[in-house]
């Protein structure tokens, strides 16, 4: 029987105020104004209970818990599911992708 493939790369947009952080600008040294600020992540889970989480302070990362504001499905539903080597590469791929074309990006 094939193995069913259940893990996801996702994108959750933060707000501008992640910019007020140095560890984040030091991490965007080309990020264009006005762009949006996002965090890049894959997990087992279907992305909007994993957004759930990070939210709630579970095995959450700080900037999402402090800054997150929704998915963002349009950058990241066309690769998902996967297997998880797959979403552990997509998940650098899509992070640097968007970095260059200019967004703010925050990876775990």
């Amino acid at each position: 029987m094939a193995k069913r493939h259940h893990h996801h790369v996702y994108v959750i947009e933060l707000s501008w105020d992640v910019l007020l952080e140095p560890r984040f600008m030091k991490s965007n040294p080309d990020y264009q104004p006005g762009k949006p600020c996002v965090y890049v992540g894959m997990t087992g889970l279907q992305p909007d209970e994993r957004f759930d989480k990070h939210k709630a302070g579970i095995r959450a990362n700080r900037f999402v818990t402090q800054y997150g504001l929704r998915l963002l499905p349009a950058l990241y539903e066309c690769y998902n599911p996967m297997p998880y080597h797959a979403a552990a590469e997509m998940e650098v791929e899509l992070g640097i992708a968007l970095r260059e074309a200019g967004y703010g990006v925050w990876q775990a």
